[in-house]
């Protein structure tokens, strides 16, 4: 059992997902599970089947604060914060992750991979001829962190329920050291099929739900890190053109756009006027 790395895996609706990722590393490392979807078939599998796992069910107050949460119970100087829907992870590669700290002499706050699935309109990535990048911003599907760092910014900022709570993170993190890509890890993400769901109407709430923290946590973020007023001139414009294209799509009696842009004008509004990030999947 390695005694410097624990897996951190946040799960939502996710049991299978969750399941093939701790076969990888069950016995290899701790590996801590926070379950913020009540999923009893996920909790009645890991007491059955994998009793090391240390398992958490608790509230859904998104992504930062599980992650948070889950970690108050870590007791090793490292931990890979993993999503359900990374593939091509193995425990070579946790390993490695680990030899690249030592290599920096410790001196970094996040560590993150390169993802082999995921074009530049996803994520921008370093150089990948360079093996170990400086890169401001890791994607939170897959950050190896220093303990110690996190617990010195006091985790994820909670006021985001979802998006851009890892770009906080990493900002306010590459101001202590710096965050680095590491190329020669190659891994795949799977984005938007961690929750498993079949119901049409579900999978609608949903788009709707990441529609409107889409918006309202890239106000926040803005207001966050650039000021009050930087933010506003820069969201003025998205506001007047998502207004514009409320009245459009009204006047074509298309509802389903007209909605789509409605979501995103509640939510910029609702950022723009400091309320906190409300939405759930049953208000919609």
């Amino acid at each position: 059992m390695n005694k410097d790395i624990t897996i951190l895996v946040l799960s939502h609706k996710s049991k299978n997902l969750v399941t093939n990722l701790i076969k990888k590393f069950y016995n290899k490392f701790p590996i801590i599970v926070v379950d913020n979807s009540d999923d009893l078939e996920l909790k009645r599998m890991l007491n059955a089947e994998f009793p090391r796992v240390i398992y958490f069910s608790i509230e859904n107050n998104g992504y930062g604060a599980a992650i948070n949460f889950g970690s108050n119970f870590i007791k090793t100087k490292y931990f890979l914060i993993l999503n359900p829907d990374i593939e091509d992870i193995d425990e070579k590669k946790v390993i490695y992750f680990e030899k690249v700290a030592s290599k920096l002499n410790d001196e970094f706050s996040v560590l993150g991979p390169r993802y082999t699935n995921l074009d530049i309109k996803s994520i921008k990535q370093s150089n990948e001829n360079i093996e170990i990048a400086k890169w401001k911003f890791i994607s939170g599907a897959c950050m190896f962190v220093k303990y110690e760092t996190f617990k010195l910014l006091s985790g994820f900022d909670e006021n985001f329920f979802l998006y851009f709570e890892e770009s906080d993170y990493c900002l306010r993190a590459y101001k202590i050291n710096k965050n680095y890509q590491i190329n020669n890890i190659k891994i795949k993400h799977n984005v938007g099929t961690s929750v498993n769901t079949k119901n049409i109407a579900e999978k609608e709430k949903l788009n709707n739900l990441y529609n409107w923290h889409f918006v309202w946590s890239k106000f926040y973020y803005f207001k966050k890190h650039y000021g009050f007023l930087i933010s506003i001139l820069y969201f003025l414009p998205i506001l007047f053109r998502t207004n514009i294209k409320i009245i459009y799509f009204r006047i074509l009696s298309k509802h389903e756009n007209m909605k789509k842009y409605k979501i995103r004008n509640d939510a910029l509004l609702s950022s723009i006027k400091g309320e906190k990030s409300y939405k759930r999947i049953n208000n919609f």
